[in-house]
């Protein structure tokens, strides 16, 4: 296999795990009142274009705006960033959910429901745009726009069967299990990125 499509295809599985599918799969097969096939797909395609867009953009441009503007190092991102990571998985390891339905339940806008908070901070988070910038660092913009892109999009696919998976999930009842071995894979990619980000500080 060349280097480079490798580069991509790790770099993209990657970020689907920073992106955590599963928490999507939950919030729009739980979400009140029911969200229809039009509805999720809606849902679907707005917050996952406008995730794309800003991580493509931050992946880009990133680097020069945190150390040209705002003075921060790229290491200082990486170890905030792995420290909200880690809060987001904790919670979901130890309570068997990933985002608080009742603070958007009430939500009747789509669109400002597929920016916040589908979009960011749900599939934009600061994991993946930490891991999005600092790769691009390493392996170069357009690599990472064509992993990034991938990634949104299995992540989109999987969205939009978000409630057939739900029932099969709660029908076998593999949902609270996965959500929480997903919060324990979130949690050790964000020690990991800490960790790295100390080792870069240290440097």
């Amino acid at each position: 296999m060349n280097e480079q499509v490798k580069i991509i295809i790790e770099n993209a599985l990657y970020f689907i795990a920073l992106l955590n599918p599963a928490s999507k799969v939950m919030f729009l097969s739980t979400y009140e009142p029911k969200l229809t096939k039009k509805q999720i797909f809606e849902l679907s395609w707005k917050s996952s274009t406008a995730a794309l867009l800003i991580l493509i953009t931050l992946a880009t441009f990133g680097e020069i705006v945190l150390s040209k503007i705002f003075r921060v190092e790229l290491y200082s991102l990486k170890i905030t960033g792995g420290i909200v990571l880690f809060m987001i998985g904790l919670v979901a390891i130890r309570e068997g959910h990933f985002v608080n339905k009742d603070e958007h339940q009430k939500q009747i806008d789509f669109t400002d429901l597929s920016l916040i908070p589908l979009a960011t901070p749900l599939i934009a988070g600061p994991g993946i745009i930490a891991a999005g910038i600092s790769t691009a660092a390493q392996y170069g913009a357009v690599s990472v726009i064509i992993s990034l892109f991938l990634g949104i999009f299995i992540n989109f696919v999987i969205m939009l069967f978000s409630s057939g998976i739900n029932r099969v999930l709660e029908k076998l009842h593999l949902l609270g299990p996965l959500i929480r071995l997903t919060g324990l894979i979130i949690s050790g990619v964000a020690a990991q990125m800490i960790i790295n980000g100390i080792k870069e500080s240290l440097r």
